[in-house]
């Protein structure tokens, strides 16, 4: 079972991130992923997790492509890669305004595997290199240009369509947001928060939700409670078996974001997997 976790570190004062990946790794998960919002540039911060850690994947989850050059892309990369060789995924993903997502992901890619820098060559292994993809078009181009997906806020029934997109030969790793220490009700109002802003303000999920059956009913006022349910696992045998249906439907990692934290929370999900 290949189980890690999914954070923002944003505002999180850098003593703290190092305290906290070295409690990640000790526990025993496989990787950390983070997105990439308002706070630190990504691969900067990559290399603050990698250098707290010494076992540890590392992952943009993901770093986005409107946000630098191709070309700084490519070489953060590689310099990531040769430095830790083996631990370091670089996820993409993100929007740039006014273009289409496919087609500006494409021309990216194009430029990240097009760049010279003869100063720094490919690393041995290579990172692997994952895009953020929900619809069938961009799990297309992550298995034609790519070594695989990191789907976000996504149900089980997503992860098994996108592992038939991308074929058996592709890494897919699933984020999955849970709850875990709070009260039913209190688990499901953090849930609700949690889903709310995903639905209301971010066309490409609720275009996915969609896609996966859902409708304009479930997405109104913040989400119903079936789609909250489908999106945030609350309670412990909950979460374990979500993670394990992540995993019953392809997915080779799920990389687990837990809302509404305390100081035991990791510990507490480290428990319950084998």
């Amino acid at each position: 079972m290949s189980v890690g976790i999914w954070r923002f570190f944003d505002g999180v004062p850098i003593g703290v991130l190092r305290e906290t990946a070295a409690e990640i790794e000790e526990l025993g998960f496989d990787a950390i992923w983070f997105g990439e919002f308002g706070g630190r540039e990504a691969f900067t911060q990559a290399s603050l997790l990698l250098a707290a850690t010494s076992r540890l994947t590392i992952a943009t989850g993901v770093a986005r492509f409107d946000q630098r050059s191709s070309l700084a892309a490519e070489g953060a990369v590689r310099a990531l890669g040769e430095a830790h060789p083996g631990r370091f995924i670089a996820g993409l993903g993100g929007h740039r305004p006014g273009a289409r997502p496919l087609a500006a992901l494409r021309e990216y890619l194009d430029g990240m595997d097009a760049a010279e820098l003869p100063g720094l060559p490919q690393p041995d292994p290579r990172p692997l290199r994952v895009l953020a993809a929900l619809g069938p078009k961009l799990l297309d181009l992550a298995a034609e240009r790519a070594d695989g997906a990191h789907p976000y806020f996504v149900p089980p029934e997503h992860t098994a369509m996108a592992r038939d997109r991308l074929g058996p030969g592709k890494y897919l790793a699933v984020e999955q947001a849970v709850v875990l220490d709070a009260t039913p009700e209190a688990a499901h109002a953090i849930a609700r928060e949690h889903v709310g802003p995903y639905v209301r303000q971010a066309p490409h999920h609720q275009a996915n939700l969609r896609r996966l059956g859902f409708t304009d009913a479930d997405l109104a006022d913040g989400g119903s409670d079936r789609l909250v349910d489908a999106i945030v696992a609350t309670g412990e045998q909950a979460v374990a078996d979500r993670i394990q249906a992540h995993l019953d439907a392809g997915a080779d990692h799920v990389c687990v974001q837990v809302l509404a934290r305390t100081e035991k929370s990791y510990r507490r999900l480290a428990d319950l997997l084998p």
